[in-house]
């Protein structure tokens, strides 16, 4: 509920505070007093479009205030959540707009952007009239009106629209990527058939790469060995040293000892001759290297490096590498499978959201109808028993509340043709089906401040006492502020204030003033009877005052 506006320096408004209350609030006052200042100065704190300068003239700024009592429970503290405020019992919204066109916004004294300001005027303030097109006149919220007066859960429609995407989504991608394989399936079959036929495996390479080495080595170094061989056998040193045995033992007698060591040492030479020979001679069997084995050594290695740099990957990762393809082609040979299993998904996915569309076609059909019935119990009271209000409800773009498109059509007069609300009803006629249309929608609006910008315009007497009466029974669930030139509405007012002008320093200002009971009688009096106030126009008002 909005309890007080402050206003500082706004247009041809210098000071002005007004405290309102639960219930009814009117404000009167003659043409161009300033009352369509109030809501533009309510517009304003509240993030809506308007006027783009509203400073008066000759103040460096003006500031706009609202302060609303905010129950538990209220949409608003959302709002509050996401923007990081702490949530009060009272919200006070303040805005500033500097004569050079600044505009800052504050919540509780946090400074926020005008799309918090926005976003919280949601659920604080809903303003009706002829130029409303926030609200009943938006053909675009008349499904969300619709669902409201008939109660509807919209949840298990949304949970099954969500499950068809993410079915749909995960079909799409299966097919993609079944069509991606389908393009690469012939190099997947003969990657992996090159793969498996070459069959490496981790470590290979660099056993080969060093086998081959070894290989060609020892193509180097065996002539060296087998000559090395040759000087040690029977035809090198063996026979020098056994002939050199020889001639010593036949010297030996006539030597008188002296030959005895010498000869122990050949014998001893020769010994580690025959190991020095059998060891070369071992050398030299392992240096036999048969050029077959080195070219087949060389043809596998330069195979597994060869596949290396044709896909990419280390000489190791070449097995990892083919388990990956044959996991893709694998994948491609059981595609189709899994492709049946996830259309099979989205058909039953898409069949329970549309089961659920359905029942909320039916729903919004039937509470279309109460609707439609409501509408003309309450138009008969506004002088208008001969007007059609029909709440179209025809196919509209599938969605997650549904595929219905719902539009509140009037027909003027029997016979006349049928059109938008907007589109059809005139200035005074418009008025009404607004304020029918609200009484019908309008259940429990705890904390919510409802607008009427002279939607009695045009109307008067019994009409008029009627359009009051609808008011009023609407200020009993959410409080209201009604601008009226209607005394009829006027009267039935919990709160009443009067907009005036007035010339200052030869400047004009507009002001509003709370009536007491004694002022409310004369001001119903000049609604009544004009500038002239008689008696009788007293008395009238007195009347209607009751």
């Amino acid at each position: 509920m909005l309890r007080s506006l402050d206003i500082r320096d706004v247009l041809i408004i210098d000071r002005l505070t007004l405290d309102l209350g639960a219930g009814l609030n009117v404000l009167t006052g003659e043409t161009g007093a300033g009352k369509s200042i109030l809501l533009d100065a309510l517009g304003f704190v509240l993030g809506w479009r308007g006027r783009a300068e509203l400073v008066r003239a000759g103040a460096a700024q003006g500031e706009v205030t609202a302060v609303f009592d905010l129950p538990a429970g209220h949409a608003a503290h959302a709002v509050l959540a996401e923007a990081g405020i702490e949530a009060e019992d009272e919200l006070i919204l303040r805005r500033v707009n500097t004569a050079d066109g600044r505009k800052t916004a504050f919540v509780n004294d946090r400074r926020v952007s005008g799309e918090v300001l926005r976003a919280l005027s949601e659920g604080l303030v809903e303003l009706h009239g002829q130029h409303d097109d926030r609200g009943l006149l938006n053909p675009r919220g008349h499904r969300a009106l619709l669902d409201s007066f008939a109660g509807l859960d919209l949840s298990a429609s949304r949970r099954a629209w969500a499950a068809a995407r993410v079915a749909r989504a995960a079909l799409a991608e299966a097919e993609a990527a079944l069509a991606a394989a389908r393009a690469e399936e012939d190099f997947l079959r003969h990657a992996v058939a090159e793969l498996d036929k070459l069959n490496p495996e981790p470590g290979e390479e660099a056993a080969l790469d060093m086998r081959r080495r070894a290989m060609q080595g020892a193509e180097r170094i065996r002539a060296d060995v087998a000559r090395a061989l040759q000087m040690l056998s029977e035809d090198g040193a063996e026979a020098a040293l056994r002939d050199a045995t020889r001639w010593l033992e036949g010297a030996a007698d006539r030597a008188e000892g002296a030959l005895e060591a010498p000869l122990a040492a050949i014998g001893r030479a020769l010994i580690e001759l025959s190991e020095a020979q059998a060891g070369v001679e071992a050398c030299l069997a392992g240096l036999d290297v048969n050029p077959g084995d080195l070219e087949a050594v060389e043809e596998r290695l330069f195979a597994i490096r060869a596949l290396a740099r044709k896909h990419g990957v280390l000489p190791d990762d070449l097995g990892g590498f083919a388990a990956g393809l044959r996991t893709r082609l694998q994948a491609l040979d059981n595609g189709e499978a899994g492709i049946g299993a996830l259309q099979r998904a989205v058909a039953e996915a898409e069949a329970a959201w549309t089961a659920e569309a359905a029942r909320l076609t039916a729903a919004r059909v039937e509470a279309a109808a109460r609707l439609d019935r409501a509408m003309a119990a309450e138009l008969a009271p506004l002088k208008m028993e001969r007007a059609v209000f029909a709440t179209a409800v025809t196919r509209g773009e599938a969605g997650p509340e549904g595929a219905d498109e719902v539009t509140f059509t009037v027909a003027t007069n029997p016979g006349a043709p049928s059109g938008p609300l907007n589109k059809i009803a005139s200035g005074g006629e418009l008025s009404r089906f607004l304020l029918a249309l609200k009484v019908c929608l309008t259940g429990q609006a705890e904390g919510l401040t409802m607008i009427f910008d002279e939607i009695d315009r045009g109307v008067g007497g019994a009409t008029a006492d009627a359009v009051g009466r609808r008011l009023k029974l609407l200020s009993d669930t959410a409080q209201v502020l009604v601008v009226t030139h209607s005394p009829q509405v006027a009267a039935l007012g919990a709160h009443h204030w009067r907009v005036e002008k007035r010339v200052v320093d030869g400047q004009t200002l507009s002001t509003v003033l709370p009536l007491s009971a004694a002022e409310r009688v004369e001001e119903i009096a000049r609604m009544l009877s004009g500038d002239t106030v008689s008696d009788a126009a007293r008395e009238a008002a007195r009347a209607l005052l009751g």
